[in-house]
């Protein structure tokens, strides 16, 4: 599973072929959680409060290349890398 971010302790992948709706998973510490990339709701798992918020304001910010991430991804190439939070 190609990582495509990291901060803040919280670390983005992106399953190539994953199935859809479009998402990515995130990890922090002992917490997994999978995240819409339309809404940035998480759809499974969980994480704190706080790390809930970085990961849905990171979502917003990046959610254009993460759809494009997600098509190169879905057709079986890597996602590529996406800018974490300052």
């Amino acid at each position: 599973m190609p990582r495509i971010s990291a901060f803040y302790g919280i670390v983005i992948y992106m399953y190539i072929r994953d199935h859809g709706p479009p998402h990515v998973h995130a990890w922090a510490a002992e917490h997994p959680a999978v995240v819409d990339i339309s809404t940035g709701i998480i759809t499974l798992g969980s994480l704190t409060a706080r790390q809930a918020g970085l990961v849905r304001d990171w979502v917003e910010l990046h959610r254009g290349e993460l759809l494009e991430a997600w098509q190169r991804a879905s057709a079986g190439d890597p996602p590529g890398t996406i800018d974490p939070l300052p």
